[in-house]
């Protein structure tokens, strides 16, 4: 089986309407990507229905990530194309084997993926800038030099470079907490002028396990889609500060974000890390939402992830 890593691609030409927020329309829903985004959102979520916890919980999502809209339109026309890091999908036709990949003999440079475990066989297409799986799409920027998002069923080990993060952190549950999160986060990149990317990333600083995935410590982030993007530091309930570049061991994931999703595919990390000893947990676990509310949650692309370090011979 052969093992396909790419370079992180070069810095694109951010087209100058990238970098401001869409113009607002009053008490207008989100329609999903492209679509915008205003601050009378409250209103929307007063007409959205509320009969029970599960409907309550889409909706908080769904608010959270309105914000993937505000890049896509006003950069579809210039986002330049991204390589692929996997084979396309005559490649991915042609391969039959579904047992876990060679493990990486050497540490990833930023933006590098391999393909470790799950389904070895399912491949995003790249067109555009724009990802595509299956009926999945995402079409909102990443952060400069980001990998490429991991198919749902797949498991890759891959290598985040430093990235400028706004920071929200909060001690609720991260389901109920996103909705206080959007708003401070929001109108910290609307009074920058920082365009929206993908993904939105949470990190659960208290989760151990699979068995103890239910966070009262986490941490929202909005992604700058450039590191030198504006200074860092407090912007009143926001923290502005570059996190470091990170090997992490992701579990692609489809359906409606939130921890009861995240179980199943954490679970299925620390198996692979059972059997693989030269690999260690070295972080915290965080999940990374690629898509607003236009799609339906069966199909909204996410990950599972935790960081990674390679273990040397004498220390297992």
């Amino acid at each position: 089986m052969t093992i396909r890593i790419f370079p992180a691609p070069t810095r694109p030409v951010l087209h100058p309407v990238c970098a401001i927020p869409p113009p607002q329309r009053k008490n207008a829903a989100p329609e999903g990507p492209g679509s915008e985004t205003t601050p009378d959102m409250p209103s929307i979520r007063r007409a959205r229905p509320v009969e029970s916890p599960v409907m309550h919980t889409q909706s908080i999502a769904a608010l959270v990530l309105a914000a993937l809209a505000l890049g896509a339109a006003a950069c579809s026309s210039s986002r330049p194309a991204r390589q692929a890091s996997l084979a396309s999908s005559a490649d991915a036709a042609a391969s039959t084997d579904t047992s876990a990949g060679p493990l990486p003999a050497q540490p990833l440079a930023p933006g590098q993926i391999v393909r470790v475990g799950g389904d070895m066989n399912t491949r995003i297409t790249e067109r555009d800038g724009e990802f595509f799986v299956g009926p999945l799409s995402i079409d909102t920027p990443l952060p400069e030099g980001y990998p490429d998002p991991t198919p749902p069923g797949a498991m890759d080990i891959k290598t985040y470079p430093a990235v400028r993060r706004a920071e929200f952190r909060g001690t609720s549950t991260p389901e109920s907490g996103m909705d206080r999160a959007f708003w401070p986060l929001f109108n910290h990149i609307k009074s920058r002028d920082i365009a929206m990317t993908s993904p939105v990333e949470m990190d659960y600083n208290d989760v151990q396990d699979a068995d103890s995935a239910k966070s009262r410590d986490w941490t929202m982030s909005f992604l700058y889609r450039y590191q030198d993007q504006g200074p860092t530091g407090e912007d009143g309930a926001v923290v502005v500060r570059d996190a470091p570049p990170v090997t992490v061991l992701a579990m692609g994931v489809k359906g409606d974000y939130g921890m009861e999703k995240a179980r199943p595919a954490m679970e299925q990390i620390e198996a692979w890390l059972a059997a693989n000893p030269q690999w260690r947990a070295a972080g915290n676990w965080r999940s990374l939402y690629y898509n607003g509310p236009k799609l339906m949650w069966w199909n909204k692309w996410g990950e599972i992830q935790i960081p990674v370090e390679r273990v040397s011979a004498a220390a297992r």
